[in-house]
């Protein structure tokens, strides 16, 4: 037996969206028949918060090995180690981001209009 519910709300949604394309703006519904709202994100926020976050993660894993070569026992090897490896891999990571966006942003600049 074939569900009908998820093909007409799938229907539904291609109407909403073809109308948001001729500038009739209506909100999309989802398939449970709800309103969904919409959510603005914005780029220079998440990339700010990221960074942040590899910040956050380098500098605890810097006192977690102070605190280890200063001998506090509360501190273990392991969990020095989980941590730097941790703030290693975000950072290297965000290395990669910032070397697409800088090879995307030079796509886009040698490009013809």
């Amino acid at each position: 037996m074939i569900d009908t519910s998820r093909i007409e709300a799938m229907v539904s949604q291609l109407k909403a969206a073809a109308a948001r394309a001729q500038g009739n703006v209506a909100p999309v519904e989802s398939i449970t028949g709800g309103e969904k709202p919409a959510t603005r994100v914005d780029f220079a926020s998440v990339l700010k918060n990221s960074l942040d976050e590899v910040n956050a993660s380098q500098e605890k894993s810097k006192k977690m090995s102070e605190a280890f070569a200063m001998g506090d026992d509360n501190i273990n090897l392991s969990d020095v180690m989980i941590a730097m490896q941790k703030s290693s891999i975000s950072f290297q990571t965000s290395i990669q981001v910032r070397n697409k966006l800088v090879s995307a942003y030079r796509d886009i600049m040698t490009m013809q209009v």
